[in-house]
């Protein structure tokens, strides 16, 4: 992970990391201006920004003669919208990693992947791969790749760039479709997620398409009390 460039980011970084990783809980008091100008030994000017910065990201709560508290860490995703989760990450102020733990090429099942269009022994490229926010898991990746629509991508490791902005810069995509559902984490998703077993989760799967041919199924998977699903609407005729 990249050191803090700054006092400023330090402080972002540190505050910002106790509060994804759970070691301030929501309600949590955050120490004083005063007490945090002490402890960097920087001016209250510089302090007051970096809380500034998180209380705008939503991680924190400022209130007048009481102090700031943690609030209820949340990371918004809009359900109409195709962005990296690189950007949810770096909106809350904190480092982002990307870590690829495996990729394998297989065919398509008759039963597993018919729901999700692809044809039956189609070539597929399956990658699973987690995102990090701090040293903090932010969210778990398991994705499928048709490599009928998408054929560059066999000679690709992913092991350096996420597959989702990959993706999005290679292949022009015409349609998409979101499910969102709540689980509670089994034990693999618990360990890689950095939660307790049974655990709530919110799952976002998205499928895209272009031209008719589907080119992705990808499964997202998320701390329930750090993430929220957001769509905007428009009336139409």
């Amino acid at each position: 992970m990249t050191a803090p460039s700054s006092l400023h980011q330090r402080i972002l970084a540190d505050i910002g990391q106790k509060i994804v990783s759970g070691e301030w809980p929501p309600g949590h008091r955050i120490p004083f201006e005063h007490e945090l100008t002490e402890q960097y030994g920087c001016s209250r000017m510089t302090v007051n920004k970096a809380l500034t910065q998180l209380a705008k990201a939503g991680l924190i709560e400022r209130r007048k003669r009481s102090g700031s508290f943690v609030a209820r860490p949340r990371s918004q995703a809009a359900v109409l919208e195709i962005h990296d989760i690189r950007t949810e990450v770096e909106a809350l102020g904190l480092p982002y990693r990307y870590e690829r733990l495996s990729l394998r090429q297989r065919l398509a099942a008759k039963t597993a992947e018919a729901a999700a269009g692809f044809a039956d022994t189609s070539p597929l490229l399956d990658i699973a791969c987690r995102h990090f926010a701090g040293d903090a898991p932010f969210c778990m990746e398991e994705r499928l790749i048709n490599l009928e629509a998408v054929p560059e991508a066999e000679s690709e490791s992913f092991a350096d760039t996420a597959p989702g902005p990959w993706l999005i810069s290679h292949v022009p995509w015409s349609a998409a479709e979101h499910t969102i559902r709540a689980i509670a984490a089994d034990r693999a998703t618990a360990r890689l997620l950095g939660v307790g077993t049974n655990a709530a989760c919110l799952v976002v799967e998205r499928r895209t398409w272009s031209g008719g041919l589907p080119v992705t199924r990808v499964r997202l998977t998320y701390p329930g009390t750090s993430h929220a699903v957001v769509a905007r609407f428009t009336p139409e005729g």
